[in-house]
């Protein structure tokens, strides 16, 4: 009862000082302002800042050991590569240039990382939709199959089947660990 009452009177109260226009201009506001915080940079631009605030992704080697640089062919993931290296082109080891998008299809490997001893499985996705990058260019057959076997041929353009067929040039995403049958 004490609760209802106090509602009432409030609302009584804040009907007395406010028109109805106000009220929704006010409320419109805080809706429209609470659901914009969420795309603030604040919290990613922080967590960036913080070194070892992010686990690095399975299979990365240190930055810092020679066979870690991602714009080298020898990179220990380019085992079965066969393409434009997107760490050349604008993009990364794992991500697209700009302008680019990545082939749902693509071939798999298998490449030992160096630094700890493990077979990783690799999936080379092409970057579609742009003109040919041109730069760093890796053809690294290994384990490279004849072409009856597309799933684990590098030889075909992989583009096929997306918004941009042209290809552009290639990542190489760990997909998790090679285990012996």
């Amino acid at each position: 009862m004490l609760l209802d009452r106090w509602f009432a009177e409030s609302a009584r109260r804040m009907a007395r000082r406010t028109s109805r226009r106000s009220f929704l201009t006010r409320l419109g506001a805080i809706l429209v302002g609470g659901s914009t915080l969420p795309l603030l940079p604040i919290e990613r631009a922080r967590a960036q800042d913080e070194p070892g605030a992010r686990a690095p992704a399975p299979g990365e080697p240190d930055p810092d050991t020679p066979v870690g640089d991602p714009q080298s062919c020898e990179y220990w993931r380019y085992c079965a590569i066969d393409g434009f290296l997107s760490s050349c082109c604008g993009g990364t080891h794992t991500s697209c240039p700009p302008g680019t998008e990545m082939s749902a299809i693509t071939w798999i490997g298998t490449c030992r990382n160096p630094v700890d001893g493990v077979d990783y499985i690799i999936s080379y996705n092409d970057c579609c939709g742009k003109d040919i990058c041109g730069r760093c260019f890796c053809q690294r057959n290994e384990g490279d199959r004849p072409i009856y076997y597309t799933h684990k041929s590098n030889d075909i353009n992989w583009c096929m089947g997306q918004v941009g067929v042209i290809y552009n040039s290639t990542v190489a995403i760990v997909i998790g660990v090679a285990t012996e049958s």
